[in-house]
C-alpha cells in the first residue's frame, strides 16, 4: 500500500496514502481538540498530502519539554520556524520600542537575541515598556531577559548592560543578521545608524522614527533606503504635550519586528 510522508508534532512519520486528518487524530491523539494543518486551524476533515505538517494539541495539557518548542510554533507559516531558529538579531535600546520588539521576536522564535541597554527600570517606563512593577530598579537587560525566558525558554538571550557608543557598535553587534535601533533621542539614533553604516556596512538596520502621541494609524509606514529600514511616521517626536504611549509605540515596535522577519526570511545568507 502506498505511503506518504508527513510531519506530526515535529516528528516525520509515514502514513497510508488517502488517510484523512480526523482519522490521523483518532489514531495518534484521540483527545486532541486543536488540529493545526500547515499552520492553520483545521475545522473540517480533509485528505492529507505528501509533506503536510500536522499539529495535534489538547487544550490545557502541558506538553513534554521535547514537544513544547514545536507546539509553540504550530501557528507559524510552514518553513518559517527553521529559518528564524538559525537567526541572530541585535536590539540597541530596551525601552518602549526595544522591549516590545524583543517580546515579539522571542514569540516567533528568533534563535538568538542580543539585548543592549545601560539603563534601569523606573516607574515612568511602565506605561509602554515590557516591564513589571516588581522589576523597578533592575537593569533593563536583566529584567527583560527574565521575561523573555518565561515567554520562550528555547532561545539564547545575550543581555549586555552597556552604553552604546560609536566605538563599540561593531564589538556589540558584529555577526548579527539584522540590527534594530530602538533609541528615544534623535542624536543617539543618528550616531548609531551612522556607526552601523560605516562599521557593519552590509548589516540591515531597522529603526523607528515618529512614534509619539496617538491616533492616525494610516500615517505609519516603512521606508527603505539601501540597508536601512525606517518605521513610523518620521515626524511625530516626543515633546512637551505629546508623550509616548503604549498603543502607538507598540504598533511601530511590531512594524519593526515584522520588518526584521521579512528581511530574515528573504535575504540570501552568504
Amino acid at each position: 500500500m502506498k505511503q506518504i510522508r508527513i510531519t506530526l508534532n515535529e516528528h516525520p512519520i509515514s502514513i497510508r496514502s488517502g488517510t484523512k486528518l480526523f482519522e490521523l487524530a483518532s489514531l495518534k491523539k484521540p483527545d486532541a481538540d486543536i488540529l493545526v494543518l500547515n499552520g492553520f486551524p483545521a475545522r473540517q476533515d480533509c485528505q492529507l498530502c505528501e509533506g503536510d505538517v500536522v499539529m495535534l494539541i489538547k487544550r490545557g495539557e502541558i506538553p513534554s519539554q521535547e514537544d513544547l518548542e514545536a507546539l509553540m510554533a504550530a501557528r507559524h507559516t510552514p518553513g518559517v520556524h527553521e529559518v528564524l531558529k538559525q537567526s541572530c538579531v541585535g536590539i540597541a535600546g530596551l525601552g518602549g520600542l526595544g522591549s516590545n520588539i524583543a517580546v515579539s521576536l522571542a514569540r516567533v522564535g528568533i534563535g538568538k537575541l542580543i539585548l543592549v541597554d545601560f539603563d534601569v527600570v523606573e516607574p515612568s517606563n511602565l506605561n509602554r515598556q515590557q516591564y513589571f512593577i516588581d522589576q523597578i530598579g533592575k537593569l533593563k537587560t536583566e529584567a527583560l531577559r527574565e521575561t523573555l525566558q518565561k515567554i520562550n525558554p528555547f532561545l539564547e538571550y545575550e543581555a549586555i548592560p552597556a552604553r552604546i557608543t560609536e566605538d563599540n557598535v561593531a564589538e556589540l553587534f558584529g555577526g548579527v543578521h539584522v540590527v534594530v535601533e530602538a533609541f528615544d533621542a534623535a542624536e543617539t539614533k543618528a550616531m548609531f545608524i551612522e556607526a552601523v553604516h560605516v562599521q557593519l556596512p552590509e548589516t540591515p538596520i531597522v529603526c523607528g522614527s515618529g512614534i509619539a502621541g496617538y491616533g492616525d494609524n494610516a500615517s505609519l509606514h516603512t521606508r527603505q533606503i539601501g540597508y536601512l529600514y525606517i518605521c513610523g511616521d518620521e515626524k511625530t517626536e516626543a515633546r512637551p504635550g505629546q508623550g509616548l504611549m503604549a498603543p502607538r509605540v507598540g504598533i511601530v515596535a511590531n512594524m519593526q519586528a515584522n520588518q526584521v522577519m521579512e528581511i530574515l526570511l528573504t535575504q540570501k545568507r552568504s
